[in-house]
């Protein structure tokens, strides 16, 4: 599970931001995106947060969990975790997209379970249903859309785009791969080895989300040009059986249609806590002002 990480959250909105354009793109593509997104369509239960379910036809905000799963990340074929969680809330009045990572070691109770555990623990306890159902409680907010990606799929996908551009805060290295401070153009490999080192960021943890964070940025500002549409099939063959979203292809395509604006702004929210050791284990306490504060930037965002 090393060889992959956080990354793998990150490519989630490139389905909305690709997938959605293609279908103004051309009618072949239309097709081949319709028969794809009908596998990977996966409708959930959760609990009920909003009073009425938000329509993206008419331009509501709405928040979208993005899902690193590492369930088949090389051959493991049990139910997995949700290795890297990331929210973020999209409003096309305000113009903004907020993108909160949330720690994956974050110590929360684990919805319909009666306990606390590893918010990244969510997952294996339940499936999708409660991994999403403990996110809306610990930051009392609903969430509307997810995107679950098998974290085995990363590399192929970043690939697939072509790569992605950073500017890296400082130079280091990892898994044999040296990175320069500064702008650079990276591949699969490289952009997992970009956001997986933390131990030599002075920022820690928190360096490394900031990492996975303008990794996100880049992809969401770029997903959607002509050039990425022209990769689609090679998009579309990696997405097929390594992705499940409970967006449908109408939703996609208003949303690339209706929310282009809400990229103009796009802000990283940071949940700050400490790290603690609980029975030798190593959790991240994260203080309730402190989710309070977070959560009402996310509802402000979400018009509730």
């Amino acid at each position: 599970m090393k060889k992959t990480n956080k990354i793998i959250v990150i490519i989630g909105v490139l389905i909305v931001g690709v997938l959605g354009g293609m279908g103004a793109f051309a009618y072949k593509m239309y097709s081949d995106v319709t028969n794809v997104t009908d596998k990977i369509h996966n409708e959930v239960s959760t609990e009920k947060k909003r009073e009425e379910k938000v329509k993206v036809s008419r331009e509501d905000p709405f928040s979208i969990a993005l899902l690193g799963i590492d369930t088949g990340d090389f051959g493991r074929v049990d139910q997995g975790r949700s290795d890297s969680v990331t929210v973020l809330t999209v409003n096309p009045k305000t113009k903004q997209t907020k993108i909160l990572s949330v720690p994956r070691d974050t110590y929360t109770e684990i919805s319909g379970f009666n306990k606390k555990d590893k918010i990244a623990h969510a997952y294996a306890f339940g499936g999708i249903e409660t991994a999403l159902n403990t996110l809306q409680n610990l930051l009392d907010i609903p969430i509307d859309y997810y995107i679950s990606i098998d974290m085995g799929a990363a590399e192929k996908i970043i690939d697939a785009i072509g790569g992605v551009d950073v500017n890296s805060p400082l130079a280091f290295e990892l898994d044999g791969i040296a990175f320069k401070k500064g702008p650079a153009h990276l591949n699969g490999e490289e952009a997992l080895a970009y956001t997986r080192m933390r131990y030599d960021d002075p920022k820690g943890d928190y360096g490394r989300q900031a990492r996975q964070r303008e990794v996100l940025e880049n992809i969401i500002k770029e997903g959607a040009t002509l050039s990425s549409l022209m990769k689609y099939k090679d998009v579309l063959t990696v997405i097929e059986d390594n992705m499940k979203t409970n967006l449908s292809i109408d939703e996609m395509f208003e949303i690339q249609k209706n929310y282009r604006s809400a990229a103009d702004t796009i802000e990283q929210v940071q949940l700050v806590g400490e790290g603690e050791m609980l029975n030798e284990v190593s959790y991240e306490m994260i203080p309730q002002d402190e989710i309070e504060r977070v959560s009402t930037i996310l509802k402000n965002e979400l018009d509730i």
